[in-house]
């Protein structure tokens, strides 16, 4: 697919393209005015300027697109006037992607973990296959058992072939212990989000917690008495706002502030997918993330503090912070329309939480941190699941313009 091709989904994806006398009447992605295609004579035909030179336009590929979504098995056609996204639910799209879920998902998480390339073993006993590991904690976590109950299931997908030989339910823990395990999981989240880079190009910011089930305990010398407060996984994600598929993330095992985490957020969605905008709380108004929203072409849409000036006081002058600023003070109506897409980022957290829990069973640190990526990749394939089924998505990992699975060198060492 080419970046006309994508350009052209997009359109069909999120504007309002609707026929007439003429032929089809589509949008201009600048919202200067609109253009005409007309399929029915012949060659496609369009009135924009791309056409003229030569080329087939992004409009044109546009109304294929919603010429083939509206054409049934039969080849009879459904006539609308509209393919504009709403927010009304397609509830026969979704009622099968859901009763089908776990047999796509399975598929779905194979392919992805075939992407991870095995370290060639040069002694010692044989080890488990990096793949198979990575189906099978996943796995775990998307049937929300605990690991010996789950046995049952992994022993299932051995017979299906989707592993090679089930790990027991102890090897799946101790490798949900290594910190080597954490880029590995992180990558496959990007890598899973990738079939939807044509869909998405807005995206939100934001972070939330998981609960865990170890404890904070000290003793209070004010009142003389012990207290305790429960450990939490902070865990900091972009996702886009027309599927809520997550596209980077960051967990950590302690309390991590929000804006230092802005900049490598958006850098690594930056590198799968083309970012319009971004939309973001106040936690995360700073210069510096102004600056790394800038770097990738993209917009910024982040509140700024009931202190914050234009000028930021005694510091260096600063013309994006500046032109921002006035933005969102004398353009509130216009700026606050975009921000508001950053509610997106809260459905995608209850989402996650819903489905498989807002808290982690594992008890050391490094475990509950992959424990909650294991919880975004479920809710990604999930995601993926649907939008093949009410989008047309096909899902291809792995493809030439993504990057490869990295395996860190430390589990080319770690055999069970």
């Amino acid at each position: 697919m080419d970046a006309r091709e994508e350009r052209g989904l997009v359109i069909a994806a999120t504007s309002k393209i609707e026929k007439n006398k003429l032929g089809w009447k589509v949008p201009s992605q600048s919202g200067n005015g609109s253009y005409v295609v007309n399929l029915d004579h012949g060659s496609p035909f369009c009135t924009c300027p791309d056409f003229e030179k030569g080329n087939k336009c992004k409009h044109i590929h546009a109304v294929e697109y919603v010429v083939q979504r509206e054409t049934k098995p039969d080849g009879s056609e459904t006539i609308t006037r509209s393919m504009k996204v709403t927010c009304t639910q397609e509830w026969p799209a979704y009622d099968y992607a859901q009763m089908h879920e776990q047999e796509h998902f399975v598929d779905l998480l194979r392919d992805l973990c075939n992407g991870i390339k095995q370290p060639e073993q040069t002694f010692g006993r044989p080890k488990l296959p990096l793949a198979d590991v990575a189906f099978a904690v996943t796995y775990k976590v998307y049937s929300t058992m605990s690991g010996r109950r789950f046995m049952t299931d992994l022993r299932e997908a051995e017979t299906k072939e989707l592993v090679g030989k089930a790990p027991s339910f102890a090897s799946n823990a101790r490798y949900l212990e290594k910190p080597e395990l954490t880029p590995l999981l992180k990558t496959l989240i990007e890598q899973s989000a990738s079939p939807l880079r044509a869909i998405e190009t807005d995206f939100a910011v934001d972070s939330t917690g998981f609960a865990s089930t170890t404890y904070n305990r000290w003793f209070d010398h004010k009142w003389g008495k012990v207290r305790s407060e429960a450990k939490w996984v902070k865990t900091h994600l972009m996702c886009g706002v027309t599927t809520h598929i997550v596209t980077s993330v960051e967990a950590t095992a302690f309390e991590s502030a929000d804006a230092p985490q802005l900049p490598q957020l958006v850098n690594a969605t930056a590198q799968t997918f083309n970012i319009n905008e971004i939309s973001a709380d106040k936690a995360y108004s700073s210069r510096k993330n102004l600056h790394a929203i800038q770097a990738v072409n993209a917009t910024p849409y982040i509140p700024f503090k009931s202190y914050s000036k234009g000028s930021q006081g005694s510091k260096k002058f600063d013309g994006l912070w500046a032109k921002m600023w006035h933005f969102y003070n004398f353009n509130q109506e216009v700026f606050l329309a975009h921000y508001h897409k950053r509610s997106n980022v809260e459905t995608a957290f209850s989402m996650i939480k819903a489905k498989f829990g807002g808290s982690v069973r594992s008890k050391s640190p490094v475990a509950q941190v992959n424990e909650v990526l294991c919880k975004v990749l479920c809710h990604n394939i999930c995601v993926l699941i649907q939008s093949m089924v009410e989008l047309g998505i096909e899902a291809t990992f792995w493809t030439s313009d993504t990057k490869e699975a990295v395996v860190p060198k430390a589990l080319s060492n770690m055999g069970f």
